[in-house]
This record gives C-alpha cells, sequence and structure tokens, in this order.
C-alpha cells in the first residue's frame, strides 16, 4: 500500500511540476479541467451513491467549467467566484458539521450538491486565478495546507486525546490541529525572515507585507481552520454515502477529492484575500 501511494505521489508530480512550471497555459488548462472533472464527478457520486447520472452531470459541469475560465473569461469575474465560496462554506457547509446532513434521498441533498459543485468550481477559479500569478504563489498556498495536515497527523499521533469530530472522523484530535497550526505559523515565521527573494513572492510572505505579523499569524490561523473543515466536510460526505475513498483514480490516495478536500474552502478564500491585499 506505501508503495502504491509513494508510486502515484511520483507520478503526479513529475505530470504536474513540468506543467505548473512550463509557462503552457494551454497545459494547465487540459490539466486543470481533468481535475475539476475528476473532482465534480467523485462529489455527485458522494452525494447520490449508485447513481448513474453522475458522469454525464460531471462532463457538463467540465464543459462548462472550461468554456468559462478558459476558452471565453469573463474579466473580473474571479473575484465574484472567491467570495461565493467563502460564503458557502462560511454559511452552509461549516454549520453542516454540527448540523449534519439531509436525507440522500430528499431535494434538500440535490439542492446541497449542487451548492458544493458550486464552491469546487470557486476553488478552480482560484488556482487558474493563482497559476497566472505564479506556480510558486499557488503552490505556496497549497504547502500550507500540506504542512498543517502532516504536523497535525504527527501532533496528533503524540499528543492527541481531546477528539475533534468523533462521529464524523475519530482520528483527528484537537492537539493535532493545533500542533499543526502551530507548525504552519512557524514554517511561515521563517519564510518571511530567511526566505529572501527565491520566496517573496509566496503567500505568507505577500500576506506579511501587507497585514503585518499579527495579520499574517491571523490569515493563517483561519487558513488552517477553513482546511480543518473542508477535509471534516467530505468525511461528513463518505460516511454518509458509505465511501472510504471518493474514488479509487489516485492509487493509495484514493481519488481527487481527497486530496483536495481541505484546499475547497482554502483556495477561494487565499485568492480573496490576496485580491484585497
Amino acid at each position: 500500500m506505501l508503495k502504491t501511494r509513494i508510486l502515484t505521489a511520483l507520478v503526479l508530480l513529475a505530470v504536474l511540476l513540468p506543467v505548473l512550471y512550463s509557462n503552457n497555459f494551454t497545459a494547465f488548462a487540459v490539466v486543470a479541467s481533468l481535475f475539476f472533472g475528476a473532482a465534480i464527478w467523485e462529489s455527485f457520486r458522494l452525494f447520490n451513491p449508485g447513481s448513474g447520472r453522475a458522469l454525464p452531470i460531471a462532463l457538463f459541469w467540465t464543459a462548462a467549467f472550461a468554456y468559462a475560465f478558459f476558452l471565453a473569461p469573463s474579466t473580473g469575474a474571479s473575484t465574484f467566484w472567491f467570495a461565493i465560496g467563502v460564503l458557502l462554506w462560511a454559511l452552509r457547509f461549516a454549520p453542516s458539521l454540527k448540523l449534519g446532513l439531509p436525507p440522500l434521498e430528499s431535494t434538500a441533498n440535490t439542492m446541497l450538491s449542487l451548492i458544493y459543485a458550486i464552491s469546487v468550481v470557486s476553488c478552480f477559479a482560484a488556482i487558474v486565478t493563482m497559476f497566472q500569478h505564479s506556480a510558486l504563489y499557488l503552490l505556496s498556498v497549497m504547502a500550507i495546507v500540506w504542512a498543517a495536515d502532516v504536523f497535525a497527523y504527527f501532533s496528533g499521533k503524540a499528543f492527541g486525546k481531546r477528539k475533534l469530530a468523533p462521529s464524523i472522523s475519530p482520528g483527528k484530535s484537537w492537539e493535532g490541529a493545533i500542533g499543526g497550526c502551530i507548525a504552519v505559523l512557524i514554517i511561515a515565521a521563517l519564510t518571511v525572515l530567511f526566505g529572501g527573494e527565491a520566496l517573496a513572492n509566496t503567500f505568507a510572505v505577500r500576506v506579511q507585507a501587507g497585514l503585518g505579523w499579527l495579520g499574517m499569524f491571523a490569515v493563517l490561523i483561519l487558513i488552517v481552520a477553513a482546511s480543518i473543515v473542508g477535509d471534516l466536510f467530505e468525511s461528513q460526505l463518505k460516511r454518509r454515502a458509505g465511501m472510504k475513498d471518493s474514488s479509487n483514480l489516485l492509487p493509495g490516495h484514493g481519488g481527487v477529492l481527497d486530496r483536495i478536500d481541505a484546499l475547497v474552502p482554502v483556495l477561494p478564500l487565499a485568492a480573496l484575500i490576496g485580491a484585497w491585499l
């Protein structure tokens, strides 16, 4: 299992890094659209397990996404998508961790599936905008989420006692979440202090330059919290659907949505903050 997981990760890096750093927008558009389509397909499967409609629905959404963001992009529309994504997570998805999800066979579930799909659009809109800024800027935001997740795992293993959301994801603890957040703050501070010109175009450095140290720490804490909410929300969807992974598209890792669940709320938030700065 570990060997498969590592091999899949290496293949993904071998594909994604050259695309990100090639300055070939067409290649980026193709890869982004494929990943978007996979994420949308998986999301509709989670909301409607066993339904055969997920694939045609995902194809329609992918075609619409590619047209709107690559073939006929609208100037200034991205900020609208960022704001929509942030509002959806604040007003609908985050509260569901406490209130629960509607029954699978219900109109409310159908509406929620469409709203979640819109949040995925906002996430990929942020990916497009950040990529156009620079590949490093995009990766620096993703690295915040990855670092929080990795250090939360080790902190949870070492110190975890109080469950964060036992009914949704029993393995997560408050100690792990706090440990991951502290690690992110330390890494960001080191980046600002010692990153120099090489890391001057990263998210943390830009936020610190615009908002100061306290502002940067506040933004990063908010981003880590958003990443946890995104992770827990997908876990909630999988638990309700009786699925271990969102799909088997990435051997050893599950599905695309399993890899980006924490990024779905984070990227629109980071892009909105970046646009404001």
